[in-house]
């Protein structure tokens, strides 16, 4: 019997592919509704008062009945991830440790600038890549996330940055896991967040970052709307796959020409992240690799300056070395910011997610991680 709004007993909602509520789009919304004979101004309603007044509970929807209040209740998973710590950066950062149902910890970073506020998302538990200048490829892969506990983190981060009279402006895919690992729930989130029916934030300011997985990159131009950046850090195979083990598998070659038909399909300059560790990847021959590599695209470089942390045997260069660095980009026309991570006070730098037990965090100081000063395309 379809659902009316004044007899209880007559609400039948069915639950959506078990999915939790955030999982859902406006269009999924809709039909869910209006299949059980919710009039059609009330789906918009409810549509709004998730994508628009960012609703954590059915209760919070003050213009809805309280029977078919109950009933959504009931009938969807409404659970969001437990906000286990929060630790403020004096640079104005905020590492959230969170908690997810099955007790597993995730990281995302609130990223506070003037003009923008910025959050880094994780995407999967843990991870698959095994990077060797990364603490979260340290902790191995356990799942991937799904499309509600993506867009969780952005939820919780937004409703936190409202209460401070902001608004969160930009999302990068940047934090525990490799998105295009786990891509059908990054893209569906993807989509939440750039659609005008969703959570309206512009496709340039959310970012997908990769460490390479080249089968899913034309993939990603082909299917939804968003920003690119690549986790390059080495511009020569030998190098890189000590570096980065996914290289074994898909080479630079083989990366370069999936960005290039990425940038031929979007037109989208792509945005590369390049770790600088000090005698490693940062001497005049690494320069040259990587202009010869940068050759054809439109693109910039963000220069990271290593940040250190327990365990790894790498250093950060000097500041005469980044310098050096960049000027030779630089002077070949290649756009090389250097961008100094944002949370390294409190572990929520590039490179440091790694997330422990509660036990771990009420014994020491908080040492893992979810991303830092990454900037999103402008």
């Amino acid at each position: 019997m379809p659902i009316t709004e004044t007899k209880s007993e007559n609400l039948e909602v069915q639950k959506p592919k078990n999915e939790g509520y955030l999982g859902l789009s406006r269009a999924d919304w809709m039909h869910f509704l209006s299949q059980e004979g919710v009039a059609g101004f009330r789906c918009n309603q409810i549509a709004d008062w998730i994508f628009k007044h960012l609703a954590a509970d059915p209760d919070e929807m003050s213009n809805v009945s309280k029977d078919l209040r109950q009933k959504l209740t009931e009938s969807l998973d409404w659970t969001l991830p437990e906000i286990v710590n929060s630790l403020s950066s004096k640079d104005g950062s905020t590492k959230l440790l969170l908690k997810t149902p099955n007790g597993q910890l995730i990281e995302s970073v609130i990223l506070r600038y003037e003009g923008r506020v910025s959050l880094c998302v994780s995407s999967q538990v843990g991870c698959k890549m095994s990077c060797s200048f990364c603490q979260t490829g340290k902790l191995g892969f356990f799942r991937n996330l799904t499309t509600h506990e993506i867009i969780a983190q952005y939820l919780i981060a937004a409703r936190i940055v409202r209460d401070e009279g902001r608004r969160l402006s930009h999302v990068v895919f940047m934090g525990m896991g490799e998105p295009l690992d786990n891509y059908d729930n990054v893209v569906k989130a993807v989509e939440l967040l750039v659609s005008p029916e969703g959570y309206g934030l512009s496709a340039r300011h959310v970012t997908v970052s990769t460490s390479g997985v080249t089968p899913k990159i034309k993939s990603l131009a082909e299917t939804v709307r968003c920003a690119l950046a690549v986790s390059l850090h080495a511009a020569r195979d030998e190098l890189r796959s000590e570096l980065m083990p996914i290289n074994k598998k898909w080479n630079l070659n083989d990366l370069k020409n999936a960005l290039l038909e990425f940038q031929a399909i979007t037109g989208n300059k792509i945005t590369f992240e390049y770790i600088m560790i000090r005698n490693k990847n940062c001497d005049q021959r690494d320069a040259k690799d990587l202009v010869k590599f940068l050759h054809g695209f439109r693109a910039k470089v963000n220069l990271i300056p290593f940040n250190a942390h327990p365990g790894l045997p790498f250093e950060r260069p000097t500041d005469d070395e980044i310098r050096k660095f960049q000027t030779y980009l630089a002077d070949r026309s290649i756009a090389a910011p250097v961008r100094y991570s944002k949370g390294l006070d409190v572990s929520g730098a590039c490179g440091q997610l790694a997330a422990k037990t509660q036990n771990s965090l009420n014994a020491a100081p908080l040492r893992k991680n979810v991303m830092a000063d990454i900037s999103p395309i402008q």
